[in-house]
């Protein structure tokens, strides 16, 4: 059965077929069931039609094995998943095995007894879920029953047998080779389907991985872009504090030195000016120093509260971006960016400034790193307009070395990146899509201009609240 087809060699493979195939539409096999059980006992109708004598007899013999044994097995199926293919086998040997000793009792006897068994072969055949195994075991059991009580009628005229059993035997046949082909068929439909299955079961798998290993790197991306203000301010505030550091030394020196020109009883007035005039200078310094330093870490602690802000707020869109910009200039100025913006007053949004000042802040490192990237520095420009009362428009464009033609289509796309060898995760510009999509709800484009590079985003005024 295995060479043919007609059985598979993973046993567990056969269980599964087996149960879509056999037990897979049970309420229409018992309806199948059901009709067969009305069609075995109809018949006695045209045994009334041509001999009304002998219609107890049939009827007993027809609606006994229709009410005895067919029914109570069409509803037994339902109760006994595991034995459908024995109860079904038990439904069609029966009635073909009970059915020749009605041709006893006719008249006619057998000259109509290879029409009854091939209806009984049609039914079985086309309406029943049967495998060919089964279906063998029926024919052979049938025409068996069916020789032996030919073989103990009465004489048959010249031939009768011959031709009975000829058409019986061709439609055992045709039966045998259609279930046969529904079956390989249906194995053939399975294979391809348990093969789809188990790809699309990795697909997910390796779907799944590629999504968690995304999401850890947009995080990463993230992270790095936190470090990135953080390495920013840290450089920025170095300058001052060492200059306060070294401030703070000489005037320890000169501290010294008055207190041993104190001590030793020779101060002349001249000296002691000088030298609280220098205090007073370092002091001074000093305190600028410290003060810009202060000022550089209230920046960076609202910057990093801004990028990680999830809450939604009413904002004015002009002044939100000026203080937004404000805090980042002096990150972006070490990089030779100026920044323009150019903002109507008025304009008013109720959505999620962490999210929009961190796509501001993806765009414009970006601009830096990318639109010039030899460092010589350039101007990113901002503009927003109120194109209608629930839609706002912010174009961020550069004037640097600009996006080519073949690559426009793919600079959304997570890991794309043109400069792997300098670190770059490829990720900015996917997390500034998903940001701008996802939590503003609104829409960001490429949009061509003849230098540079810009990008158009539109968000709405009032954002839905996120779940």
């Amino acid at each position: 059965m295995q060479r043919i087809g007609l059985r598979f060699e993973d046993a567990a493979a056969e269980h599964r077929f087996v149960e879509i195939f056999v037990r897979g539409s049970l309420r229409w096999t018992q309806a199948a069931m059901l009709l067969g059980a009305l069609t075995y006992a109809g018949y006695t109708f045209w045994d009334w039609v041509l001999y009304p004598e002998v219609v107890p007899t049939t009827l007993a013999i027809r609606g006994g094995t229709a009410l005895f044994v067919l029914l109570p097995l069409t509803v037994l199926i339902a109760f006994a998943r595991r034995w459908t293919e024995p109860i079904l086998l038990l439904y069609c040997v029966i009635p073909g095995c009970v059915l020749p000793f009605v041709y006893l009792v006719l008249p006619s006897g057998f000259t109509f007894a290879s029409a009854g068994m091939i209806i009984v072969i049609l039914f079985v055949s086309t309406m029943l879920p049967l495998r060919v195994g089964s279906l063998l075991v029926f024919c052979v059991t049938t025409w068996l029953a069916f020789a032996f009580v030919e073989w103990i009628a009465p004489s048959l005229p010249s031939g009768l047998g011959f031709i009975n059993h000829f058409l019986i035997g061709n439609a055992y046949l045709l039966s045998l080779y259609a279930v046969g082909a529904r079956e390989y068929r249906a194995r053939r439909l399975f294979e391809t389907t348990e093969a789809l299955r188990r790809e699309t079961a990795r697909a997910e798998a390796s779907l799944q991985a590629l999504q968690a290993t995304q999401a850890h790197l947009v995080q990463a991306e993230k992270l790095a872009s936190l470090g990135q203000l953080v390495a920013g301010v840290a450089h920025e505030v170095s300058t001052p504090i060492g200059l306060a550091l070294t401030t703070s030394t000489t005037m320890q020196g000169d501290v010294q030195g008055l207190a041993q020109m104190v001590s030793g009883g020779q101060v002349r007035r001249s000296e002691l000016v000088r030298g609280i005039g220098r205090l007073e200078q370092g002091l001074q310094l000093t305190w600028q120093s410290l003060h810009r330093a202060s000022e550089m870490i209230h920046t960076f602690k609202q910057v990093a509260v801004d990028h990680a802000n999830e809450q939604q707020e009413a904002f004015e869109l002009q002044g939100w971006l000026g203080q937004t910009f404000d805090k980042l200039k002096p990150l972006l100025a070490r990089r030779g960016l100026a920044i323009e913006v150019d903002v109507p007053p008025g304009i008013k949004l109720h959505s999620y400034p962490g999210a929009l000042g961190q796509v501001m802040s993806i765009l414009a490192f970006n601009a830096a790193e990318h639109g010039y990237p030899s460092g010589a520095g350039g101007v990113f420009t901002l503009t927003a307009t109120q194109i209608d009362p629930g839609t706002v428009r912010i174009v961020c464009a550069d004037r640097g070395t600009g996006i080519a033609p073949e690559l426009r289509d793919r600079i959304f796309d997570p890991f794309f990146t043109t400069r792997r060898d300098s670190g770059s995760a490829g990720l900015g510009l996917h997390i500034a899509f998903n940001l701008v999509v996802s939590t503003l709800g609104g829409t960001i484009e490429l949009i061509a201009q003849e230098r540079g590079a810009g990008f158009a985003i539109e968000i709405p005024t009032q954002r839905a609240m996120m779940n």
